[in-house]
């Protein structure tokens, strides 16, 4: 990134290493240069999704998610939403607490999004129906909802909670990222043509999904072995 211009990047979408779960051929990443440095290239109204979860050591969660997105907060990112992914499986469950479904997704800004392309897939239970009634205003009273006489419409918006299927293995990664997650955060935080960056590239799959989704890509790791399976996976793709 420090060979990178400020101020270039429209979206990124990553998933980092956290808490040594995984080896990633041996490396590790200083996570405070690398914020800092997201913050650098990132457009004015640019979007970072980053999606990370918390090891267990010793009965007590790391909270690494957390520190991590205030320290986004502290050095200029806005924290636009924090969103779940829920995982379709889970393997190892612990037999003294309720099982781990989920990794965090902070949406990560900076200054308000300039872009948001909202996923409508929600079947709304009330469609058809005609908009009424009033809604609580902050001082208590009551005024009329926004969108009166409107008629519900099939499909809602999505919300902030999303279940993923897994990522088939069999790549050559041990961390593969979903490409259904990838996709959908970046038609919802990007235009076709908006260059879109993932800093820990891995496998490839943020790259991969950008080129069948009409976006520019920088895709980056240090391991030159996961690049090459990066390389593998976005050639020959069929793009129209």
């Amino acid at each position: 990134m420090s060979q990178m211009d400020t101020d270039t990047i429209d979206l990124t979408v990553t998933s980092p290493p956290y808490d040594n779960l995984r080896s990633y051929n041996g490396y590790s990443f200083d996570f405070e240069m690398v914020a800092r440095e997201l913050y650098r290239v990132t457009k004015q109204g640019g979007v970072v999704v980053w999606v990370v979860g918390d090891a267990t050591v010793k009965g007590s969660e790391t909270l690494t998610s957390f520190r991590q997105a205030l320290f986004f907060k502290d050095i200029g990112f806005n924290v636009h939403d924090t969103m779940i992914y829920e995982k379709a499986g889970l393997a190892f469950p612990d037999s003294n607490r309720y099982y781990q479904m989920f990794e965090y997704m902070f949406i990560l800004s900076k200054g308000a999004p300039k872009t948001f392309n909202a996923i409508k897939d929600r079947v709304n239970r009330s469609a058809g129906r005609i908009v009424n009634g009033k809604e609580r205003n902050h001082a208590g009273t009551f005024s009329e909802k926004s969108g009166v006489g409107n008629v519900t419409k099939p499909l809602g918006t999505r919300f902030n909670i999303w279940k993923i299927p897994n990522m088939k293995r069999g790549v050559g990664h041990p961390a593969p990222f979903p490409e259904q997650l990838a996709y959908d955060h970046i038609v919802s935080w990007s235009n076709p043509g908006d260059m879109v960056f993932d800093p820990f590239g891995g496998s490839g799959t943020t790259a991969k999904m950008c080129a069948l989704s009409g976006r520019l890509y920088i895709s980056v790791d240090i391991s030159e072995e996961y690049c090459e399976i990066a390389r593998k996976r976005v050639e020959g793709l069929s793009i129209v």
